[in-house]
Parts: C-alpha cells; sequence; structure tokens
C-alpha cells in the first residue's frame, strides 16, 4: 500500500543544477532538495517510524531526515515532483513487511545425488595418490 506524505511535512529548497542546460543553468535554480522529517511525520504510527528508521538507517541524517535530491531535468517544478514522489517510493519500500520464510527439506533424490557425487569425487582424488613400492 503506497503511502502518501503530505505536501506540509515535506520542506523543500533549491539550488543550481550542474550538467546540461547550456546558459540557464548558470541563471536558474532548477536542482531540488526535499528533506522530510521521519521522528515529526504525523502520517506513520510509531512501530512504523521505527521501521523506516531501521530500514533506511544509512539513508536518514543526524537530525533524523531523509534527504532526497533531483536534477534530472531542466525545469523546476518537473525536479520538485521527481524528488517527492521517489521519497515517497523510499518511505513505501521501508515500510513493506518481509515475506515470512517458510523452512524447506532436501528431497531424497537431492540427497542421493550429492552423496554420489561426493563418491565419484573421492574416488578421483584416490586415483592421484602415489603408489610406492612398485
Amino acid at each position: 500500500m503506497p503511502i502518501h506524505i503530505p505536501a506540509n511535512e515535506i520542506r523543500v529548497t533549491f539550488a543550481r543544477s550542474s550538467g546540461a542546460g547550456g546558459q540557464n543553468v548558470n541563471k536558474t535554480s532548477t536542482k531540488v532538495i526535499a528533506r522530510w522529517s521521519v521522528g515529526h511525520s504525523r502520517v506513520l504510527t510509531f512501530e512504523e517510524k521505527a521501521r523506516v528508521r531501521v530500514k533506511l538507517a544509512n539513508k536518514i541524517s543526524n537530525e533524523e531526515e531523509i534527504v532526497m535530491m533531483s536534477e534530472e531535468e531542466r525545469s523546476q517544478p518537473q525536479n520538485r515532483a521527481l524528488a517527492v514522489s521517489h521519497l515517497q517510493a523510499l518511505v513505501t519500500q521501508a515500510l513493506r513487511a518481509p515475506k515470512k520464510r517458510r523452512p524447506t527439506r532436501p528431497t531424497k533424490a537431492s540427497k542421493l545425488r550429492r552423496l554420489e557425487s561426493k563418491k565419484i569425487r573421492s574416488l578421483v582424488k584416490a586415483g592421484r595418490l602415489k603408489v610406492y613400492g612398485l
């Protein structure tokens, strides 16, 4: 279930972008930096915040913010939309519960194949032994 982070919880700043764009790059601030505070969010429950903190530990700053930058496009609104959508996708992915692992056993045939290959390998290695006394 995708999560929707309200716009009032995302702090957006702008900076000069690098890369293609000619003179326009030198004049306009098209790079978007979106910051979202995990601790101050009213969208997530306490358990969800804890899960996000654990899953995204390497992406959360010391101020407990997730910072997302976008400078792919030449226009500020497009970069803003990209940054916010990336942020929401990241949080949604972190909130997804992992699949429960179902323990399995090896089949009888796979056990027999393994033992047979071990026997063959043993014979190959035994054949390499030097025979003394001849």
